[in-house]
């Protein structure tokens, strides 16, 4: 991962924290793996005890914000503590990948 994008990662992090308890951060895909591009998008896995409409819509606020202010589309994917541990999606490849290769922030 580039410096650059590690830091906006933990502003991420920093920011979204006020308003959510995250259980796990990570960024995952090209830009984890320092193969973006400067067109490349920043995905971000975030874990949250849970989740409403409110709550969904602030971290879409200071995600885009945090975008906006460093030029980088970032895109994240939001699972609750409960759909990992207790759905299906825990066995997806996409999750299994994100917590093989995905970095911890």
């Amino acid at each position: 991962m580039k410096p650059k994008d590690y830091e906006i990662a933990k502003i991420l992090k920093e920011r979204l924290s006020e308003v959510v308890n995250l259980i796990d951060f990570r960024v995952f895909g090209s830009r984890a793996r320092g193969d973006a591009d400067d067109l490349s998008d920043m995905d971000v896995f975030l874990e949250v005890e849970s989740l409403d409409k409110e709550l969904k819509e602030k971290i879409s606020d200071i995600v885009w914000e945090v975008g906006f202010e460093n030029f980088v589309v970032i895109s994240p994917l939001i699972f609750t503590k409960d759909e990992i541990e207790n759905s299906p999606i825990r066995s997806s490849p996409i999750v299994k990948n994100i917590s093989k290769e995905g970095i911890k922030i």
